[in-house]
C-alpha cells in the first residue's frame, strides 16, 4: 500500500461544499456540522489577516478543545497559516521559551492563560493578543468570528507547513517538530489503521488538540462518515456514561488512562457502554488482558512519533505487549550504538526509514543541530529502543534519553533540572522517572543543597510548580550530600534510588 497523496485541507473543502450539514463532530453532546466549521474558519483566516497575519506566518494557541479551537485548525490550513500549538498548562520557561521560539505573529489564548503569558517573559512587541473566554477583552476572539470572510485563497500544498509542534527535549529545550500538511494526512491515515475506523463509528475524543494525539482526529471525519464525539476534558468518574450517551464505538488512551479507568469502582456499564475498540499507545502489558476482560474492549496498540506523522507501527493481531508493525508506508530496523543491525530479542534504537520522503519531518525549527542529529542518511533516529520478536513484532522499551513518560507526556529531565537549579539553595539536582501508582512514571528530584544551607522540599516543590506544567512538577523530592558521577563528571542516575518513601511527597501534603 503506497502513502495516500495530498494534505487534508482539500478533503475539507469538498466535503463542505457538497455536504455542508452532514455532522463533523459533537463537542459535549452539541452538533458541529462542517458547514458550521467552514464558516467559522473562514470568518476567523479573515480576521487573522486583518491583524496582518499572512501565509506562512506562525500563530500560537493556547486554548482548551472548544468549537472554536477546532474552527482555528481549519482556518490556519485554509489560509496557509502556521499553527503552533501551545499546552494549556504551560507556563514559566517552558512557555518562555515556546513563545519565544517560535516567534508567533500572533497568540490566540483563553482567558484563563493571560496572567502566565505575561509573567513567563516571552516578547509581546509585534504581535496581536487574541483572547477566547473574555468578549471585554481589548481583542476578544469574537471579533474575528464576526469578520466577513475573504475571497478563498489558493489552497496549500500537501508539503507546505502546517504546524510546529513542540515536543520535549531531552538534553535541551523543547524542540518545535515542523508537521507539513501531508504529514497530518499520513497521521489521520494511521490512525484509521491503528482504530479500525469505519463508516457509522463514534470516536470518543478527550485529548486535547494541542496535542499529536489529538490534533491527527481532525483528518478521520474527512476519510471516512465518522463523528468524533469531543468533550472538555478526560473524567474517569463521567467516562463511561459521557460514552453510552455519544454511542460511541472507540475510546482513545495514552498515558495512564487505562489504569484509571481499571482502579474505578465496578459498575453496570463496565459491559454496557457500547464501545468496541480502544486504541493508543502506552498500554503496560499486564493492563491489556484484564483491561479487555473487564471492559470487553479490544485493545489496539500502537507506537509512533510527531517527527514521522504520528503513527509508525500498529498491533492488530500481534502479541500482547507488542507495538506491532510497520505502517504500509515506513519500515523499522534497530541499530546498536554503532549503527549495526541488533540480533532478534536484542534492543537497539528505532530508525524509522519512508517509501515517501514527506512523511518524515523536514526538521526541528530553527534547530539545525537537532535536526542533523535525528535525520540522517534519510532516516529517522528516534532515541527510543525497541526489539523484534522472531515473527517481526515491535516491543517498545522506552527513550534512550533522559526522559520522562507521565500521563503522557515526555518530560525532559533537562527542563526540570534546570528550573529547580535555579533555586537559591539548590547546588545541583538529577531528576528520574519512578513507579507510579497509576500511569507510566513518576517524577522524583534529587537535589544537592548548597554548602551551609538547607533545602525546604515543601518550598522547593511549590518554587518549581510554579514554574512548570503540572504534569512536569516532581512528585518525590530527596536530598543526597554528594552525587555519584562518571569520570566525566556526569551524576550516575542509574545509582539513585528509586525508592518513594525516603522523602518529600508531594501528594501526600
Amino acid at each position: 500500500m503506497a502513502a495516500p497523496e495530498g494534505g487534508f485541507w482539500e478533503l475539507f473543502a469538498a466535503i463542505a461544499a457538497a455536504e455542508g450539514e452532514r455532522v463533523y463532530a459533537r463537542f459535549d453532546g452539541r452538533p458541529i456540522t462542517f458547514a458550521d466549521l467552514d464558516r467559522m474558519s473562514a470568518s476567523l483566516s479573515a480576521g487573522l489577516a486583518g491583524l496582518g497575519v499572512a501565509r506562512g506566518d506562525r500563530v500560537a494557541v493556547m486554548m482548551r478543545n472548544s468549537p472554536v479551537s477546532l474552527a482555528l485548525l481549519f482556518a490556519l490550513a485554509r489560509a496557509g497559516m502556521v499553527w503552533v500549538p501551545v499546552n494549556a498548562a504551560l507556563r514559566g520557561e517552558g512557555l518562555r521559551h515556546v513563545l519565544t521560539q517560535s516567534d508567533p505573529r500572533a497568540v490566540i489564548a483563553d482567558a484563563e492563560a493571560l496572567p502566565r503569558i505575561a509573567e513567563c517573559g516571552a516578547p509581546a512587541e509585534g504581535r496581536s493578543l487574541v483572547v477566547a473566554g473574555d468578549p471585554d477583552a481589548a481583542l476578544p476572539i469574537e471579533r474575528l468570528l464576526a469578520t466577513e470572510p475573504l475571497a478563498e485563497a489558493p489552497p496549500p500544498r500537501p508539503d507546505e507547513l502546517f504546524a510546529i509542534m513542540y515536543t520535549s527535549g531531552t538534553t535541551g529545550p523543547a524542540k518545535g517538530v515542523m508537521v507539513t500538511h501531508h504529514m497530518l494526512r499520513l497521521a489521520g491515515e494511521g490512525a484509521l489503521l491503528v482504530a479500525a475506523a469505519r463508516d457509522g463509528d463514534v470516536l470518543f475524543v478527550w485529548e486535547p488538540l494541542y496535542h499529536i494525539g489529538g490534533a491527527q482526529l481532525i483528518v478521520l471525519p474527512l476519510r471516512r462518515r465518522v463523528i468524533l464525539a469531543m468533550v472538555s476534558r478526560f473524567s474517569a468518574g463521567r467516562f463511561w456514561q459521557e460514552v453510552r450517551a455519544e454511542g460511541a464505538t472507540h475510546i482513545h488512551f495514552l498515558g495512564g488512562i487505562l489504569q484509571i479507568l481499571l482502579k474505578q469502582p465496578e459498575g453496570p456499564l463496565d459491559r454496557a457502554h457500547g464501545a468496541r475498540i480502544a486504541w493508543g499507545g502506552g498500554c503496560p502489558i499486564d493492563v491489556w488482558r484484564p483491561f479487555e476482560g473487564r471492559f470487553g474492549l479490544q485493545i489496539r496498540e500502537c507506537y509512533g512519533m510527531t517527527e514521522a506523522s504520528s503513527f509508525t507501527t500498529f498491533n492488530d493481531s500481534g502479541p500482547v505487549g507488542s507495538v506491532g508493525r510497520p505502517v504500509p508506508w515506513l519500515t523499522v530496523s534497530l541499530a546498536d550504538e554503532a549503527g549495526q543491525p541488533v540480533p532478534v530479542g536484542a534492543r537497539g534504537e528505532i530508525v524509522v526509514r519512508s517509501s515517501d520522503p514527506g512523511a518524515l519531518t523536514p526538521g526541528y525549527f530553527r534547530n539545525p543541530e537537532a535536526t542533523a542529529k535525528a535525520l540522517r542518511d534519510g532516516a529517522l533516529h528516534t532515541g527510543d529502543s525497541g526489539s523484534f520478536d522472531a515473527h517481526g513484532n515491535l516491543f517498545f522499551h522506552g527513550r534512550l534519553t533522559d526522559s520522562v513518560r507521565v500521563k503522557g507526556e515526555n518530560v525532559s529531565a533537562w527542563e526540570v533540572e534546570h528550573v529547580a537549579a535555579s533555586h537559591p539553595a539548590v547546588e545541583d539536582c538529577a531528576m528520574i522517572g519512578v513507579a507510579a501508582d497509576v500511569g507510566e512514571q513518576d517524577i522524583k528530584l534529587f537535589v544537592k543543597p548548597r554548602a551551609g544551607v538547607s533545602v525546604d522540599l515543601a518550598e522547593l516543590s511549590a518554587f518549581i510548580g510554579a514554574r512548570v506544567a503540572p504534569y512536569q512538577n516532581p512528585r518525590y523530592l530527596a536530598t543526597v550530600e554528594e552525587f555519584e558521577r562518571t569520570p566525566s563528571l556526569r551524576i550516575m542516575k542509574h545509582r539513585l534510588s528509586p525508592a518513594r518513601d525516603d522523602g518529600f511527597d508531594r501528594l501526600a501534603e
